[in-house]
């Protein structure tokens, strides 16, 4: 019996990318350990696209399913275009139920400025919880991609906004009688408006008009899931400083409550971009300039020296992601 969640890293490549056999020369960038998007040559340009589904949220789904895969396709420095979702809903759905998820759909894709141009939408007994699977489609004239391939040692690694962005809107949207007594109102109503962050693709665009060696949306896996990742990508080691890593307090206080790692918690509205020294600066200032927040929180280092986060002074190895945080409190009955 699998656990719950995206399958780990290893048994991605054991039973699902080793069987994706047929290749075209048109097709730039393929499935791989931490790469957001495919990349396809369509000449002049490049066609960028990323799928993603949303299983974990059922409060703010059609809001998140726009944002989630358009994050990813600005995770290559491109603005999306256009998204596509497939709706599938449970016995017993209202008319209502599905307005408010479109109308939340509509609502996000137009802040984006990303049309929504076809999908799937039906009711089947499959499944118990509303589950939608998005499709985003972005274009950009070719060589324009950020690639994590072009990770050195010596880059620096920084990250927008704070951790556990998408996680803890989640959670206080989803369970918030888990919650009670545990937040104040205020806290309440903050924790819940996280949700309104999750999107990075005003910085995706930014870091890819200053040029990148690479950036991750930190989804399912956390900060040190998206840390690892990009490292394999990129066959390199990194240092990471715990003390150096944004976080609320609100986020603290509620994984303190439930017992969960805010470091391992979904964090769709945080970017991770590596960045040399040369550019950092440059950077930094244009993302201050845009109200973004972007904290430098470690370095990247040769492959040799392993992939570490400093802890309380100690360095400790970071291990490859499992199922997230989140799965330890959002159940499906």
């Amino acid at each position: 019996m699998l656990k719950t969640g995206k399958l780990d890293s290893q048994l991605l490549k054991d039973i699902v990318f080793k069987n994706i056999k047929y290749k075209r020369d048109e097709v730039l960038t393929r499935p791989g350990i931490g790469e957001d998007c495919a990349v396809i040559d369509f000449g002049e340009y490049e066609c960028v696209m990323s799928t993603d589904p949303i299983t974990a949220a059922i409060s703010e789904i059609g809001r998140l399913a726009v944002h989630i895969s358009c994050n990813d396709i600005a995770s290559n420095g491109i603005e999306p275009l256009g998204i596509m979702l497939a709706v599938m809903l449970p016995v017993g759905t209202t008319e209502n139920e599905i307005e408010e998820m479109m109308r939340q759909a509509g609502e996000a894709s137009e802040e984006l400025g990303v049309e929504i141009i076809g999908g799937h939408t039906e009711i089947t007994p499959a499944v118990n919880t509303p589950v939608i699977v998005s499709t985003a489609i972005g274009r950009g004239l070719k060589g324009q991609s950020q690639f994590a391939k072009a990770m050195k040692p010596g880059d620096f690694i920084l990250m927008t906004k704070e951790a556990g962005i998408e996680g803890t809107g989640i959670i206080a949207n989803d369970k918030e009688e888990k919650l009670n007594g545990v937040l104040t109102p205020k806290e309440m109503k903050k924790a819940k408006e996280m949700l309104l962050q999750v999107s990075v693709v005003k910085e995706g665009i930014i870091a890819g008009s200053v040029g990148t060696r690479g950036m991750h949306d930190i989804t399912e896996g956390g900060i040190l899931g998206a840390v690892w990742e990009m490292c394999q990508i990129a066959n390199l080691g990194a240092e990471i400083w715990e003390e150096k890593i944004p976080v609320s307090q609100v986020t603290k206080k509620i994984c303190r409550f439930l017992e969960i790692d805010y470091l391992r918690l979904i964090s769709s509205g945080c970017m991770l971009i590596i960045v040399e020294e040369a550019k950092k600066r440059e950077l930094e200032e244009k993302l201050k300039d845009a109200g973004i927040k972007a904290t430098s929180i470690g370095i990247i280092k040769d492959l040799k020296c392993g992939i570490n986060i400093i802890k309380d002074g100690q360095s400790l190895k970071i291990e490859p992601p499992e199922a997230d945080e989140l799965y330890k409190i959002i159940d499906f009955d």
